[in-house]
């Protein structure tokens, strides 16, 4: 079982930034591949970022590709998503998940865990 707890949403003007933290706790998060999902009112949950089970690979949407970074530092258990240029459609609900996988995965339904998700809202 793993556990996962987002922090650092909020509220971000145009052009700002933001980063949002995901930590793990109950097995061996090291272990797996992780990602980070967004989901606006109306709209379907879509992936935004992963990284396979060392951090060596990283994947993105084009949508966010050059603005939001992925990290994660598997010593604290902790995954990064830091969001730069963010724009009013970033506006969404942000879920961090964890797959029973060791290499990147962009459907959802690759993934076990997820944690209970974290508001960012960008305003124009």
């Amino acid at each position: 079982q793993v556990q996962l707890v987002e922090s650092g949403g909020g509220v971000v003007q145009t052009g700002g930034s933001l980063s949002v933290s995901c930590a793990a706790s109950g097995s061996t998060f090291s272990s797996y591949a992780m990602g980070w999902f967004r989901q606006a009112p109306g709209k379907e949950r879509e992936f935004v970022a992963g990284t396979s089970w060392s951090g060596g690979t990283t994947y993105y949407a084009d949508s966010v590709k050059g603005r939001f970074t992925i990290a994660r530092d598997n010593a604290k258990n902790t995954s990064y998503l830091q969001m730069n240029s963010l724009e009013p459609d970033d506006t969404a609900v942000y879920y961090c998940a964890v797959g029973l996988i060791t290499i990147v995965a962009c459907m959802p339904f690759k993934y076990d865990y997820w944690g209970q998700g974290t508001q960012v809202t960008v305003s124009s």
